[in-house]
């Protein structure tokens, strides 16, 4: 997985788009505590580093009340996208540039956990842990962190002029009535490109899914690089898609996409002007972990334990847009109200995911862009 912007690097771009300005890729400083610097001095230290890719954000009160419980100040290190955050880290593995990592997603994972990155640890709270998330249950060497599913957005008012449903699966997706409709990123430089990718292996088999691609092609599917390009200037139901007079209005993006939309409009709108095809979903799992090596191990251990805090729970969807692990964390109005709720997302095992993904991702170029 190459880029790992998600919704936040949306949300960053509809905040440039409302103000007239061009937005950057990678989404605020690499420090967000009061003090600190780089890695920590020694096991007595009061600073524990946060490894992690560009998209981590917490709020800073957030942050404090966790100073404030356990006398540890936060370094946030940021790292680029989450493959070259995690490559960094594997280079260093043993000596790391800090105590935590956060970001490894299930596409990663076996790949993270066979470089021997961690060192195991159960989180206090982690009976809390929706169990269906918890991948490396035996073992602890991670801890699931937030879940966010990759699918298909449509531009509800296209649909709506052309009086045309909107399609609702993958099948859907090759009907000749979407022809020349759908936007989805490269599966060789783009993290939901590479879990839209993910999910057709998983619904058709790893023998159907060329087939499947073969026929989406045939019906016109559109691939750009990534998903800046494919969300703000390829897709028509986007704030920046509108002002660019994109034309397609499918597009692999997010189910957090449609409340993101909402949040930067102004005014805000009573509904969400993108909607999401549910049956298209990719369900991604984030995890965080203690570095082999940390320095400052006991803070790297609190830290880890409050990541899946109710607190800190609760505070992740409107920061990075995405939902929580912990049971009982509440999601905020603006996701129950115009987010959408994937109930059978696609997933594939993380060592299957390993193991084949080089293959699927060849296989899938060789089809699709070559």
């Amino acid at each position: 997985m190459s880029t790992t912007r998600r919704t936040k690097q949306l949300a960053a771009t509809a905040v440039a788009t409302a103000l007239g300005v061009t937005a950057l890729a990678g989404c605020g400083s690499s420090d967000t505590s009061d003090s600190g610097s780089g890695s920590t001095k020694s096991s007595g230290s009061k600073t524990v580093t946060l490894v992690s890719h560009d998209s981590f954000n917490v709020s800073k009160d957030v942050l404090k009340e966790f100073t404030e419980q356990t006398g540890y100040t936060v370094k946030v290190l940021k790292s680029g996208d989450a493959g070259v955050a995690l490559n960094q880290e594997i280079l260093t593995k043993g000596s790391p540039r800090g105590d935590v990592f956060f970001g490894v997603d299930n596409t990663l994972l076996s790949r993270a956990l066979d470089s021997g990155l961690f060192t195991p640890y159960e989180a206090k709270g982690i009976d809390q842990v929706a169990s269906d998330t918890q991948l490396d249950a035996a073992e602890h060497r991670v801890t699931p962190i937030d879940t966010g599913d990759i699918c298909v957005n449509y531009d509800k008012k296209y649909f709506a002029d052309k009086k045309l449903a909107p399609p609702q699966s993958f099948e859907d997706l090759t009907k000749p009535a979407y022809k020349n409709l759908l936007v989805t990123e490269n599966a060789q430089t783009s993290s939901p490109g590479l879990g839209f990718l993910l999910g057709t292996v998983a619904t058709y088999g790893e023998k159907g899914y060329q087939d499947y691609w073969k026929k989406l092609k045939s019906n016109g599917v559109k691939v750009v690089d990534g998903w800046e390009q494919a969300y703000n200037e390829e897709f028509s139901g986007s704030a920046g898609g509108k002002k660019a007079k994109a034309d397609r209005p499918l597009v692999v993006s997010y189910a957090s996409s449609p409340p993101v939309e909402v949040l930067y409009a102004k005014p805000q709108p009573t509904t969400a002007p993108t909607g999401v095809a549910t049956g298209t979903c990719f369900r991604q799992i984030e995890f965080a972990g203690l570095l082999n090596g940390a320095k400052n191990e006991a803070g790297g251990k609190a830290l880890l334990d409050f990541l899946i805090s109710k607190r800190f729970q609760e505070d992740m969807p409107l920061n990075m847009f995405v939902n929580p692990v912990t049971k009982g964390a509440k999601l905020p109005e603006l996701f129950t109200k115009f987010g959408a709720t994937v109930d059978r997302p696609t997933t594939v095992a993380p060592d299957k995911i390993s193991k084949n993904r080089e293959q699927w991702v060849q296989s899938w170029s060789s089809l699709v862009v070559k």
